[in-house]
């Protein structure tokens, strides 16, 4: 991933599924689409070391679930407008039932994927285009094109970090607070 074009100043805080408490020192930022394997590959590796310091409050995770207009992302659209950013928390536990089982939706047609998202997951749909449009606006302005990229401080990585690696950056962060 090239990263030298990418401007972190331009994502926000706002927008995004927050996970965490609002006043944690260290933000966490997290461009995602859910149809993604290598999304998957950073959700899975980090989960636990996230979840350590979420439950310690010193980072918020935000979750800005990226619309993309790449054929084979569209599926990982569908499903983003499923998600409830108003209860953070079920919505990680969602994620991580979303990406377990991302070969057997992953290959649906768009009008399947909703289905699934209601009949086999309970999903309901929300409303949150505002949302996304947010999320779009600040990937374009930071010129953000790839997924996963995360953003925790002057740091941007994508899905190939270590939960190693992961651990020292945030503990870094923390430490300039």
């Amino acid at each position: 991933m090239d990263i030298s074009e990418i401007i972190a100043g331009n994502v926000g805080t706002e927008a995004g599924i927050h996970i965490g408490k609002s006043d944690a020192p260290v933000k966490v930022l997290s461009f995602i689409n859910v149809r993604c394997p290598f999304c998957r590959e950073w959700h899975e590796k980090s989960r636990d070391v996230l979840s350590r310091y979420i439950e310690s409050g010193r980072i918020e995770l935000i979750v800005k679930p990226f619309d993309k207009e790449k054929e084979s992302l569209q599926r990982g659209n569908v499903f983003h407008h499923y998600l409830d950013y108003a209860a953070p928390e079920e919505t990680l536990a969602i994620l991580d039932d979303i990406y377990a089982r991302q070969d057997l939706w992953g290959s649906l047609t768009l009008e399947e994927v909703a289905n699934f998202a209601e009949d086999e997951l309970g999903l309901t749909k929300q409303d949150n285009q505002a949302q996304a449009d947010k999320i779009i606006a600040e990937a374009n302005a930071a010129n953000i094109r790839l997924v996963p990229t995360v953003i925790i401080g002057e740091h941007i990585f994508d899905e190939h970090i270590s939960p190693e690696e992961l651990e020292q950056l945030i503990l870094e962060e923390v430490g300039k607070e």
